[in-house]
């Protein structure tokens, strides 16, 4: 009997035992979601809470994707509570939760805070970055100086982003990068389209460094992704801008004074199957400037030095209009449709004085000496057309496909007049004219697939772009009153690109590891007809495979680690192939190659984030291995004239280290730190010099913007772009330092702010905003130093009807505007 009770004691034991363990073996799980967006919300606050009494259980932070879960739950009865700034509370109905159950929620939907939308307060500055496995989301509006200006005012703020004298856009240390509107791929000239995009209709700026498969291959430093603003759910919404420019401090002695104005509206209309966007700008924006340079040539014996000074400004303007409607008849379709139209102008004055002096290299004899005005005059414009369909069906929660298409026609046309005047006689007089029309086309399928504990993509694109330029060269002589046609400098150029391409990508999450892996297969044929003094054909087709990966693991602290290898691509553009010379001005000549190839790129990179109650820091370290580097370099052409043209390298490389910072250390600072340090090696044989060309160093960048809240109606922020000298194949670009104040007001609740803006400070101490060119070679040395306007002062004045707080999903330029 004894006994009996003794196994009855120990069952029971036993059995309470596990009862209690399988009873908090249950859990919780959901995703916290955007309803406006239609998009997961990321890192709100989520609280567990027992109905009886409502006591806290536990309260967690959903992650970057939105999901939350609670573990370890006993049975009974609960309600979830989320919370997020900007956000209605979302509080879920009973939850009756049984031993040992697993229950997911799904989406518990947060809406837009109409109250908050349109006051303002002082209560913390929200951080404005975030790190995912394969790129870095900045908020556009952190960057108070950009306010006014284009896209290139913004992306020049991120880390490993900069942007020279020149106006050249680098990534990573690499001018070719990809660019994409909204998703959609733009195969242009990037400071041209980004040029043309308004600073106040972006919302987000993504640096993808890892691409996966499903992106085009095209860039060698990444991909830049621009988000553009959109209405919240069923309401309209309405945002303008105007600004002008002060007075410019120094005129610098051109001709002309400098004229900076502009204004941009967009205009939002929402509610229930329609979503329905229009925008329009106009932005002027002159420069004065000036440039300094010192140039010899060897040519036998001969030495031809022509030191120079003189003018060098810019009058520049462009305007263009948005519009994009989107349908969605039923939950599981969605149909939209854009179309952009827009023109861009830019004037070039460059009278330049020259010296000239010939000399006998032996002995340093003056043979010869001259001096001469060049007067030149370089215009470029263009007109854009483009427009997108999209169609998009969910079959199940598993599977969507979506379909679209992109056609951009584009027509770049310019002029070049060249006066070289010696005393009051025209002893030169040239015009280069040209006109290039470009014609793209784009088809894409791509379908998602939930699989397993993961999702595959899968999909098929055609491109195609189609270029017919005519490029004439006429010469005035002495005594003519006509232009006559040098046919050696004229012709006509056709130019196709054709690329098949198909890729297939899985994705998932296995408990703190998430992983991306790919494969891209890609068939392009380039065919280009020069008629110049003869017709030649040039062909090349290529097969190839773009492998990619990306790893990214989750440690319990709030740090993580990542990693990613991918191939890529970058293209040759039109203007590189075109062999038909150009007369820049007097001492330049520029000309491409046809038989140009294209650079291969393996990326890789490794870093660790970590996010704080007070901010997020991130590390990356990055290798690149390029194969044909194009670089554009220089010979003599003639004793007064340099031939540039562009060629390929046979190898370079770069080694990097990144460093993001934001950190708020009180609710009125927030201090946003971007560096990146990268050892740039590039070498090979170039042009006819005998001994192969070699050149390496470090360069670095630093952008950095700190802002502070002084009260719920005034702001002051500082920000500085700053990048090193850099070494290219045949010398180097100097440092190029632009520091910017912005102060803010905003009246009416909010709804209209004042920004005062102080561009390229400098005060005569700094040497802001100039840049330094250096190249040579042993029958040729050339510098010069480009030097722009500083210390311009901008008012813009915002009207926020509505705050805009979703993407607009424009249109964005797929080919065009290379020769720009």
């Amino acid at each position: 009997m004894h006994l009996f009770f003794m196994k009855k004691s120990l069952f029971l034991l036993l059995f309470f035992i596990s009862s209690r363990l399988f009873a908090q073996n249950a859990s919780i799980e959901g995703i916290t979601f955007d309803q406006s967006a239609n998009t997961p919300l990321e890192f709100a606050s989520v609280s567990l809470f027992k109905l009886a009494d409502s006591s806290l259980v536990t309260g967690q932070v959903a992650d970057a994707n939105g999901k939350f879960k609670f573990d370890k739950l006993q049975s009974g009865s609960y309600f979830i509570k989320v919370q997020f700034v900007g956000y209605n509370s979302f509080k879920s109905a009973s939850i009756s939760l049984s031993a040992g159950q697993k229950l997911n929620l799904g989406r518990l939907e947060l809406t837009v805070n109409q109250r908050f939308l349109s006051e303002v307060k002082v209560t913390g500055q929200q951080l404005q970055s975030l790190n995912k496995i394969d790129k870095q989301v900045y908020k556009a509006e952190q960057f108070e100086s950009a306010k006014g200006g284009t896209a290139v005012d913004v992306i020049k703020n991120m880390p490993s982003v900069t942007v020279d004298g020149q106006g050249e856009i680098s990534l990573r240390g690499s001018k070719g990068f990809l660019v994409l509107i909204n998703g959609k791929p733009v195969l242009t000239d990037a400071a041209t389209i980004l040029s043309q995009l308004p600073a106040n209709s972006i919302e987000n700026i993504e640096l993808i460094t890892a691409p996966s498969a499903r992106y085009d291959p095209d860039g060698k430093g990444g991909i830049i992704n621009i988000t553009t603003k959109k209405g919240a759910d069923n309401s309209t919404a309405f945002i303008a801008n105007v600004q002008g420019g002060l007075p410019s401090i120094d005129d610098y002695g051109n001709a002309e004074n400098q004229q900076r104005y502009g204004a941009d509206l967009t205009y939002n209309y929402k509610k229930d199957k329609w979503d329905l966007s229009v925008g329009a700008n106009y932005l002027r924006n002159d420069n004065a400037g000036y440039r300094d340079g010192d140039v010899f040539t060897i040519i036998g014996n001969k030495k031809t030095s022509f030191p120079s000074m003189g003018e060098r400004s810019f009058d520049k303007y462009n305007y263009g209009g948005r519009f994009n409607v989107t349908f969605s008849p039923t939950a599981k379709d969605q149909f939209s449709a854009g179309f952009f139209a827009g023109h861009k102008f830019q004037d070039r004055v460059a009278d330049i004085n020259y010296t000239n002096v010939n000399t006998v290299l032996a002995t340093g004899q003056v043979i010869g000496r001259s001096n001469y005005f060049n007067a030149n005059t370089q215009n470029k414009q263009g007109n854009f057309l483009l427009g997108n369909f999209d169609y998009t069906h969910s079959y199940s929660k598993k599977s969507v496909l979506n379909i679209s298409a992109l056609v951009e026609h584009v027509a770049l046309e310019g002029s070049t007049k060249n006066r070289n005047i010696e005393q009051r006689d025209t002893v030169q007089n040239t015009l280069s004219t040209y006109k290039n029309p470009l014609t793209g086309f784009r088809i894409k399928a791509d379908h998602t697939l939930t699989l397993g504990k993961g999702k595959l993509e899968t999909g098929y694109q055609y491109r195609l772009d189609q270029q017919d330029g005519d490029f004439i060269y006429s010469v005035k002589n002495k005594g003519n009153t006509n232009f006559v046609i040098d046919q050696a400098f004229s012709g006509n150029v056709k130019a196709s690109n054709h690329i098949h391409s198909v890729y297939g990508q899985y994705s998932g999450k296995a408990n703190k590891l998430e992983y991306v892996t790919g494969l891209r297969y890609e068939y392009s044929k380039r065919d280009l007809s020069v008629a110049s003094a003869g017709r030649n054909e040039y062909l090349l087709e290529l097969n190839n495979l773009f492998p990619s990966a990306s790893v990214l693991y989750s440690f319990e602290n709030s740090w993580k680690a990542k990693a990613g290898l991918s191939r890529r691509v970058q293209r040759t553009n039109n203007f590189e192939l075109n062999p038909i010379p150009e007369r820049e001005h007097s001492e330049t000549l520029e000309r491409g190659d046809a038989n140009l190839l294209p650079e291969f790129i393996y990326l890789a990179e490794a870093g660790i984030t970590k996010n704080f109650s007070s901010g997020s820091v991130f590390s990356t370290i990055y290798y690149q291995d390029i194969k044909n580097p194009i670089q554009r370099v220089n010979s003599v052409y003639a004793d007064t004239i340099l031939n540039r043209v562009y060629t390929n390298a046979d190898k370079a490389s770069r080694l990097g280290l990144e460093l993001g910072v934001n950190y708020s250390p009180a609710k009125w600072a927030q201090l946003y730190f971007g560096t990146n340090v990268y050892r740039s090696s590039v070498s090979g044989l170039i042009l006819n010099y005998p001994n192969p060309q070699k050149n390496s160093a470090w360069v670095n960048s630093i952008n950095a913007n700190v802002n502070f809240q002084l009260s719920s109606d005034f702001s002051v922020q500082g920000n500085v772009n700053y990048l090193s000298a850099r070494p290219t194949v045949q010398g180097e670009d100097s440092r190029f330092l632009s520091p910017n104040t912005s102060l803010k007001k905003t009246f009416m609740d909010g709804r209209l702010t004042a920004l005062l803006q102080w561009q390229n400070m400098d005060m005569g101490l700094l040497k802001s905003n100039e840049q330094r060119i250096t190249t040579s070679a042993p029958d040729f040395y050339t510098t010069t130093n480009y030097i722009y306007e500083v210390d311009v002062f901008m008012i813009n004045l915002s009207f926020n009807l509505n705050k805009l707080t979703k993407k607009l999903k424009l249109p964005g330029s797929e080919f065009g505007e290379k020769e720009f």
